[in-house]
C-alpha cells in the first residue's frame, strides 16, 4: 500500500498536465475549425456563424478520427471508460503508450470540430494509459497497475472537474473492482496531487458556482423521487436508444472507419438546428443551473442533444459521456420540474444530472457527490441522493446492465457491478472440511490402494488420499494421478504409496479463513489439502477438497434465494409443546 501510495503521486501530477493539455488542445481545434484561427482561447461552436456550412466541420472531424482509429489504434474509439474496464478485466491492466497518446489527441478533434462530448472520458482513459504505463516501468504486477491505472485515471477527472471525492467515487464504484486499502489509499493519494495542481493550471474553486439553496423540505424530498423516477425511465430509453444507433450503422456495406463521418452527419445538422449541443456544453451545464434556460428550449435541448449524442457515439466516434448526461438529466428535470409546486428548476436541473448520471452508468453515490462538488450547493445533498437513488432503481430493474457495461456484453464480455462479502473470508476451514478422512497406510501397496478405490469408501470417493505413519500421523497426500503413473511403471503395484506419493504436504488448519486455504491452493496448483491440528502438526483432524468449498458457496446461494418463515406460528408452537410433554 505504501509503495503504491508513493508512486500514485507522480500519477496524479502527470494526470493533471495532461487534463491541462488536453483542454488547450480542445480549445485550439475549436478556434482553428470554427473560427479559422490559431488560438488557445476559450471559445464555443455556438459563438461561430457558419450556416449551414458548419455541418461540414464535424465530418472532417470524425474523418480524420476514423483514419486515427483504423490506422493507429482502435482503442481510441468510444468514450473510454469501458475500455478502461476492459483493460483492468481482461488485459491485466496494460494500455498500450500509443493509445495514451491517440486518446487525447483524436478526442481533441472529436469534441474541437463540434462533437456532443465531454473530455471527462477521455481523460478517464489517458490517466489510466499514464498510470499503467508508469506501473509498467517499474514492473509491478497486474493488481498493482490496476491500482495505478485508477489513480491516473481519478487523478485526470479530479483535474478536469475539481472533485477529487466524486473521483475517488468513481474508482470504488466502476473501476477498482474491489475496496481495499491497498487500492484507495493511492487513488486518493492521486486524486489529492491532481486537485492540489488543478489550482495554478484551471483554477480554484467549483466548476459550476452556483447561489445556495435554502434548506429543503419533504416536498422537495417528494419532488426528487418523481424526478428521479422519470429520469430513471428516460436513461434507459437513451441507452437504447445509442446501441440502436450502433445497430444500425453496422448494417451498412462500409468499413467501421467510415460509421463516425455518418453519424457526424446528423451532429451538423442538429447543430445548425441548435447550437447547443455542439462541444463539451459546459456553458450549457451553468445555465441550468442557474435556471437561465427555460420553457420549450429546455425541451429542445434535451431532444436534440439525446439525439446527436446517441448517433455519435453509437458511431464509434471518440468523447466522453459525463458532460452529455448532465446536460440531458439537467433539460429533463428542468423541464418536468415546471409541473411541481416545489422548488425551481435550477433545483430540479441539479436532481436530473445526478438522476441522469446515476441511471445511465449505475454509479448513484458518486452521481450524487459529483454534482455536489460542481456546484459546492451543500443543501441539495438529500435531494440528489434521493434522485440518484430512484434513478438507480428504475435502471436496474428495467434494464440489465448500464451504457458502460452494455458496451462490454455486447463484445461478449458481461461484467456484474454488485459488491458484496466474499462468503469465503467469513467460513473457516473447520465449518466445511470432510470429517470422514480418506486414509491409508504408508505400508499400502499401489495395488491395494487400486483396489479400495473400487469400493464405497471415504477413499473411493476422492481424488487425493492422506497417508499416514504406523502411530497415525502425517506422512504423505497421493492422488489418483500418482497412482496411474505407478502403474503405468510397475503394473503389478508392487510400489507402496508413500514411494509413489508426495511427503512434503501442504496443510491448513480448522481456525483458517477458507479463502487464505483456497489461495494455497491456487498459488501451489493443487485440489486438496489435509486438515491438521495447530497443537499437533502431525494430527490430522480433517480433508478440504474443491468440494468442501463448492458447498460453501451453495450456503451463499441458498441465503440469497431461499425464503422461509422464522417466526414460529400457533400450530409450530403447539407441535412442539406435544414433543415435549406439555399438551398445553
Amino acid at each position: 500500500m505504501l509503495l503504491l501510495a508513493t508512486l500514485a503521486a507522480p500519477v496524479g501530477v502527470v494526470s493533471a498536465l495532461v487534463a491541462k493539455a488536453l483542454l488547450w488542445l480542445i480549445s485550439v481545434v475549436t478556434n482553428l475549425a470554427y473560427f479559422q484561427r490559431l488560438s488557445a482561447s476559450s471559445v464555443i461552436p455556438s459563438d461561430a456563424h457558419l450556416g449551414w456550412w458548419a455541418v461540414l466541420v464535424p465530418i472532417a472531424g470524425a474523418l480524420v478520427i476514423g483514419v486515427m482509429a483504423r490506422y493507429g489504434s482502435d482503442k481510441i474509439r468510444g468514450h473510454g471508460i469501458p475500455e478502461a474496464i476492459e483493460a483492468i478485466l481482461l488485459g491485466k491492466s496494460l494500455i498500450q503508450p500509443r493509445v495514451a497518446l491517440l486518446k487525447p489527441v483524436s478526442s481533441a478533434i472529436s469534441i474541437g470540430t463540434g462533437g456532443p462530448f465531454g473530455a471527462e472520458g477521455p481523460i478517464i482513459m489517458t490517466g489510466g494509459a499514464c498510470g499503467s504505463l508508469f506501473a509498467q516501468f517499474f514492473h509491478l504486477s497486474a493488481s498493482e497497475r490496476k491500482t495505478l491505472l485508477v489513480a491516473g485515471a481519478a487523478g485526470g477527472m479530479t483535474a478536469i472537474f475539481a472533485t477529487p471525492v466524486a473521483s475517488v467515487l468513481l474508482a470504488v464504484e466502476l473501476l477498482l473492482f474491489e475496496w481495499k486499502p491497498r487500492s484507495f489509499i493511492p487513488v486518493v493519494v492521486s486524486s489529492i496531487v491532481a486537485a492540489i495542481l488543478r489550482i495554478p493550471l484551471l483554477g480554484n474553486g467549483p466548476v459550476f458556482p452556483v447561489a445556495p439553496h435554502e434548506i429543503v423540505g419533504a416536498g422537495s424530498f417528494g419532488g426528487a423521487l418523481i424526478i428521479g423516477l422519470l429520469v430513471g425511465l428516460g436513461s434507459v430509453l437513451v441507452t437504447a436508444l445509442v446501441y440502436g444507433c450502433e445497430d444500425v450503422l453496422e448494417r451498412l456495406p462500409i468499413h467501421w472507419m467510415w460509421w463516425p463521418a455518418c453519424g457526424a452527419v446528423i451532429v451538423g445538422v442538429g447543430g445548425v438546428i441548435d447550437p447547443r449541443v455542439l462541444g463539451v456544453g459546459y456553458d450549457s451545464i451553468h445555465g441550468l443551473m442557474m435556471a437561465r434556460i427555460v420553457g420549450m428550449s429546455l425541451l429542445s435541448l434535451l431532444v436534440l442533444k439525446a439525439i446527436v449524442w446517441a448517433v455519435a457515439l453509437g458511431s464509434g466516434t471518440s468523447g466522453g459521456v459525463l458532460a452529455p448526461l448532465l446536460i440531458m438529466g439537467g433539460a429533463m428535470g428542468a423541464w418536468l420540474g415546471h409541473w411541481l409546486p416545489w422548488g425551481d428548476p435550477g433545483l430540479w436541473a441539479m436532481a436530473g444530472m445526478a438522476a441522469m448520471m446515476a441511471g445511465m452508468m449505475n454509479i448513484p453515490i458518486t452521481a450524487t457527490i459529483f454534482v455536489l462538488e460542481l456546484s459546492h450547493d451543500l443543501n441539495l445533498l438529500p435531494v440528489l441522493l434521493i434522485s440518484a437513488a430512484a434513478s438507480f432503481a428504475v435502471a436496474v430493474l428495467t434494464s440489465r446492465r448500464s451504457i458502460l457495461t452494455a458496451k462490454l456484453a455486447r463484445r461478449g464480455q458481461h461484467v456484474s457491478r454488485e459488491y458484496e462479502v466474499d462468503l469465503l473470508d467469513l467460513t473457516r476451514v473447520g465449518d466445511v472440511m470432510e470429517t470422514d478422512i480418506p486414509r491409508v497406510t504408508k505400508h499400502t501397496t499401489i495395488a491395494e490402494l487400486s483396489k479400495l478405490t473400487l469400493g464405497r469408501t471415504a477413499v473411493s470417493r476422492h481424488q487425493g488420499i492422506i497417508i499416514v505413519d504406523d502411530e497415525s500421523r502425517l506422512a504423505g497426500i497421493i492422488t489418483r494421478g500418482d497412482v496411474m503413473r505407478a502403474l503405468q511403471r510397475d503394473p503389478e503395484g508392487r510400489s507402496t504409496v508413500l514411494e509413489c506419493g508426495c511427503t512434503d504436504v501442504l496443510v491448513a488448519h480448522p481456525d483458517e479463513l477458507l479463502s487464505d486455504a483456497l489461495r494455497l491452493m491456487l498459488r501451489y496448483d493443487v485440489g486438496r489439502l489435509p486438515v491438521v491440528s495447530r497443537d499437533q502438526p502431525s494430527h490430522v483432524v480433517g480433508y478440504l477438497g474443491r468440494s468442501s468449498i463448492l458447498r460453501a458457496h451453495s450456503k451463499g446461494v441458498q441465503n440469497d434465494e431461499q425464503r422461509e418463515r422464522r417466526l414460529p406460528n400457533r400450530k409450530t408452537v403447539r407441535n412442539q409443546n406435544v414433543r415435549a410433554g406439555n399438551p398445553a
